[in-house]
């Protein structure tokens, strides 16, 4: 069997998996259970934050038959279905891949008929802002004059990338990065299931590379482990100098001495301290 990354192993399926981003779930649960759906929804941040693993559950949640208060069941055949990426009513498209105005019209052309099954159909356009100029005209023409059935739903990185008139017609949702809390609590769940062991530091380092990115982190964790095969039994606990030597980073100890002796004018110190992280090839 193929090794599935823990990325995509703990990738949210539900809304009570997502972490940080409770202003966005919320409304969007309600706009479901009060009957407020909109056609158009762009949901902007930095990366590996939760927008597309969001979009998905807001398509089940809007075509679940059981969904209750804005939540999908995630057992039946239509949740099912979107979550292997399989559903003829949920389309993905890369916007980095397919951005010429010919994808959009296809879109157009599709977007006349029904849902096969259903009350939406839903496209999820990634890396939206990636679209060429040309490519937001032709969206736009739909966007103004929305069939009931369709709900768009737009992710991006780059949010000043897109045209306003795009934006205009949109619910707008900005999704915050993660603290390093939030990171950390999120690490050790995981870390609980998986039955793997590392101490605190260590997971507060690979917290602070992530740039509040859980993504990012949960990256980070995969390289750690694979570098430590042991961990991934719970034989050992990895402590925050094997992290460091993992990942070829530099540890929280030696930052804050720097700071510190920065702090305290020690210029000599500070240099030495310098010169001892760069020998040691880390960034």
């Amino acid at each position: 069997m193929a090794y599935l990354a823990i990325a995509r192993k703990w990738r949210p399926s539900r809304f009570e998996d997502l972490v940080g981003q409770g202003h966005v779930v919320q409304t969007l649960k309600n706009a479901i259970q009060f009957n407020r759906v909109s056609h158009a929804y762009l949901f902007s941040g930095s990366r590996g934050i939760g927008k597309t693993s969001v979009a998905r559950i807001f398509a089940k949640a809007l075509r679940c038959p059981n969904a209750k208060d804005g939540v999908p069941c995630n057992e039946c055949t239509e949740c099912l279905a979107i979550s292997e990426s399989r559903s003829v009513d949920v389309v993905e498209i890369d916007g980095a891949s397919n951005n010429g105005v010919e994808a959009v019209r296809g879109i157009r052309d599709n977007i006349a008929y029904g849902a096969a099954s259903g009350k939406y159909k839903i496209y999820i356009i990634d890396e939206v802002h990636m679209l060429s100029l040309s490519a937001f005209n032709a969206l736009l023409k739909t966007l103004e004059e929305p069939p009931a059935h369709i709900v768009f739903i737009f992710a991006t990185t780059e949010v000043q990338k897109i045209p306003l008139t795009i934006l205009g017609r949109c619910q707008r949702f900005e999704f915050r990065r993660l603290t390093q809390l939030q990171v950390i609590e999120r690490l050790k769940h995981i870390l609980g299931f998986e039955k793997i062991k590392i101490e605190e530091e260590g997971l507060r380092l690979i917290a602070s590379y992530s740039d509040g990115s859980l993504r990012d982190a949960l990256s980070l964790l995969d390289q750690v482990l694979s570098f430590y095969s042991g961990a991934q039994t719970g034989e050992i606990q990895l402590t925050e100098k094997q992290v460091v030597e993992a990942l070829g980073v530099t540890d929280t100890n030696s930052a804050w001495l720097l700071v510190s002796q920065l702090v305290g004018k020690n210029l000599k110190a500070a240099l030495q301290q310098v010169n001892e992280v760069y020998r040691s090839g880390a960034d």
